[in-house]
């Protein structure tokens, strides 16, 4: 069961409905085991909702506003939480399970991963890909996106191991300026954090697996692992055991002919240095 823990509920949407479920299951004298049997799931999976870990679901606060006679009381609020979500609605279920992921392996082809960009390139990769989105969705993505990045912080953060194609190194960004800086950042989170690895596929390897699919891999301690595939405004999480096993031999592969850590920080050092010099 999880344990409760001190969480301000004007903090966020989804830490407000956290709240509000402990205090009615409080009132109510049920467990979170007690809870969870009635709608079928873990208590430690009604303690996630609680600690705003897991995203509210609407069938489930259905139910909960069954069992507390509440009305949708917490319907309502679930709807509010989801509708303040700082992602995109394809991305949402894969930024909660960032959260919980004991190893995450990503492969990009072109892009600098979102849990290694920079504030300023990620606002740049945002104006140009959402050329028509007002300012306030681009602030509350790229919030968003930063605030993803809290789960390298941790006392016991995810193994993250990040194999970037060359490309991605070298497609500038809005400046050179904003460039350098999202490679001085790969270089001082790879060196300074023993729960990330960088590596490179260098352009001179050709053709290899995987090279047009923009693929994030997460196993957890408590779940079958899942694969995410992401392509413009939408994404796909995959948790056929199959499906997943192959991406997960693809990507073993990746990294075989991929430059070793070591190697990929000096062509990262390499691309910064020419980035000055230009």
């Amino acid at each position: 069961m999880t344990r409760p823990k001190e969480l301000n509920p004007y903090l966020s949407p989804r830490a407000f409905y956290g709240a509000e479920l402990r205090r009615l299951r409080e009132g109510a004298k049920l467990s979170q085991d007690d809870l969870g049997a009635q709608v079928f799931v873990s208590g430690a999976y009604i303690g996630q909702f609680e600690t705003a870990v897991r995203r509210p679901q609407l069938d489930i606060s259905q139910m909960f506003d069954e069992i507390f006679g509440t009305g949708e009381h917490l319907q309502r609020l679930c709807k509010l939480a989801n509708e303040a979500e700082p992602h995109p609605e394809y991305f949402a279920k894969v930024a909660e399970l960032e959260e919980q992921a004991d190893t995450i392996s990503q492969f990009a082809p072109m892009l600098v991963p979102g849990l290694l960009q920079t504030e300023q390139y990620a606002r740049a990769l945002m104006r140009a890909t959402l050329p028509f989105a007002p300012a306030a969705q681009i602030d509350k993505f790229v919030s968003g996106r930063l605030g993803r990045q809290k789960i390298l912080q941790r006392s016991t953060p995810p193994l993250l191991w990040a194999v970037l194609h060359e490309t991605a190194l070298r497609i500038p960004a809005s400046d050179a300026d904003v460039m350098i800086g999202q490679l001085d950042h790969l270089l001082e989170t790879a060196r300074s954090h023993h729960r990330v690895e960088l590596q490179v596929v260098p352009l001179s390897e050709g053709f290899f697996p995987l090279m047009n699919q923009n693929l994030k891999l997460m196993t957890f301690s408590d779940a079958p692992p899942v694969a995410y595939m992401e392509t413009d405004h939408t994404g796909q999480l995959l948790d056929v055991p199959t499906l997943v096993d192959g991406f997960q031999k693809s990507y073993d592969y990746v990294k075989a002919v991929a430059l070793s850590p070591k190697a990929s920080l000096q062509l990262i050092e390499s691309t910064v240095k020419d980035l000055r010099n230009s």
